[in-house]
């Protein structure tokens, strides 16, 4: 289990466009999944040891802050040759036994990835309703095994300030987890294993 960090794409980034598809089967875009006060963005997959610690408060995130105007979506961009329980198909069980609330995009060529700067799973950016990056970073200070109880306390309180209009939290550690599973060359720059 290598512990990667996200790489902290600077805040003021303009949301990057996508359109991939859903577990639904459907091609679900940025502008769908985009609430009207904000959205969160989560690059996470199914076999991460850091992200199944994480899931059920993703899915608890979803139920609390979608009712406020934020939307959610999580995407898999990991190489599924490779990582077969990240499949669609695996995708599709994944979320329902989860109970996500938000679509669940499997990026097959890695560009959203690559076009987020995404570095671990999971990988976490709040945007403002303009699309504009206000939070990047952890979810909270749990991690497998450490003790600390998984809360969400980090992205909930850039969510907080986001809805009640105060200004972005200024500090903001980076998610650490799996690094990105990335196709056999397709490594982008960024990206140091």
């Amino acid at each position: 289990m290598v512990r990667t960090p996200s790489t902290m794409l600077p805040l003021g980034t303009t949301a990057p466009d996508f359109e991939l598809p859903n577990v639904d089967g459907r091609l679900v875009g940025l502008a769908e999944a985009a609430g009207p006060q904000g959205t969160v963005v989560m690059f996470i997959c199914n076999h991460c040891p850091f992200v199944k610690h994480v899931a059920d408060q993703l899915a608890t995130l979803a139920r609390d802050y979608l009712s406020h105007g934020i939307g959610f979506v999580a995407i898999s961009s990991n190489n599924v040759a490779a990582h077969p329980a990240d499949s669609p198909e695996q995708m599709v069980r994944e979320a329902e036994e989860r109970g996500y609330l938000f679509p669940y995009l499997y990026d097959e060529t890695q560009d959203v990835a690559k076009d987020y700067h995404a570095a671990c799973t999971p990988d976490f950016y709040l945007f403002d309703a303009e699309k504009k990056l206000t939070y990047r970073g952890q979810l909270d200070s749990s991690r497998p095994g450490n003790g600390i109880p998984v809360t969400g306390s980090d992205l909930r309180g850039a969510i907080d300030a986001l809805i009640s209009g105060r200004p972005s939290v200024v500090d903001q550690k980076p998610s650490i987890g799996c690094n990105i599973k990335w196709k056999a060359g397709h490594e982008p720059p960024y990206f140091h294993a």
